[in-house]
């Protein structure tokens, strides 16, 4: 089946980040710092090390920024300990929310999280109430033109789980976290194709259409919350009007 604009949603989502540029470089440093603390401070055996690199080059973000972050996960450099930690919730019209956040301080960032849910009409939820509702997974999004059956060959030979085309001419696909993603990723630009989004995703597994007072309150939530300093990764089941 077709998916949605998943191509317009990510125009628009990097147009709030480009507005946003410092914020961008700061949220891809903790990424870098976190995924060398966790796995070790070499790309070709960290997966998601490699990923997190991929994501800072796309920015344009300094070599040396990169390394320090690397030297700083690993223990090289000083640095602040930063904490991987979740929110969940359910925005203006019952689509869910999920909250990915990287902290040094989460007493600071659980109340944050929580104004912003309540000051938008949402609620949040307790550890585990919505996390059903999404799939950990890679996603990889390929630009309106591509060819499905020449992306579906070398998608699926390489690993991936899944193809999706969408109404708009984008083609998604979905693979296993991390190692599976970035084979799947370096096979099709290999093969030509241009990736422009590779990303681990909490993936909807179903999608709520928000119309109306509250979309608008929702995306005033999507947006209060991906404007806080610890927030790293926001992901919904909402679909909103364009």
């Amino acid at each position: 089946m077709a998916g949605h604009s998943k191509w317009a949603n990510i125009q628009h989502r990097k147009g709030r980040q480009d507005a946003k540029r410092g914020k961008i470089f700061t949220r891809l440093i903790k990424e870098v710092t976190v995924a060398a603390k966790m796995g070790g401070g070499d790309p070709g055996a960290n997966p998601r090390l490699r990923l997190a690199i991929d994501k800072a080059k796309a920015e344009s973000m300094p070599k040396d920024n990169i390394e320090n972050a690397i030297k700083r996960g690993t223990g090289q450099l000083d640095g602040v300990n930063y904490e991987e930690v979740r929110y969940e919730g359910y925005g203006p019209g019952g689509a869910a929310v999920i909250v990915d956040c990287l902290t040094d301080n989460k007493t600071r960032t659980v109340a944050d999280v929580r104004h912003a849910f309540a000051k938008n009409g949402g609620n949040m939820g307790t550890d585990g109430s919505v996390a059903f509702q999404f799939k950990h997974c890679g996603q990889i999004i390929l630009a309106p033109g591509a060819s499905e059956d020449a992306v579906m060959e070398v998608a699926l030979e390489a690993g991936a789980e899944d193809v999706i085309p969408n109404e708009d001419g984008s083609i998604e696909v979905i693979t296993a976290p991390y190692d599976d993603l970035t084979h799947v990723k370096e096979s099709l630009e290999k093969a030509g194709f241009t990736v422009a989004m590779a990303e681990t995703v909490m993936k909807p597994l179903n999608e709520t259409e928000v119309t109306g007072d509250d979309a608008v309150k929702f995306q005033k939530l999507l947006d209060m919350l991906e404007g806080l300093d610890d927030v790293q990764e926001v992901y919904t089941s909402a679909i909103l009007p364009d």
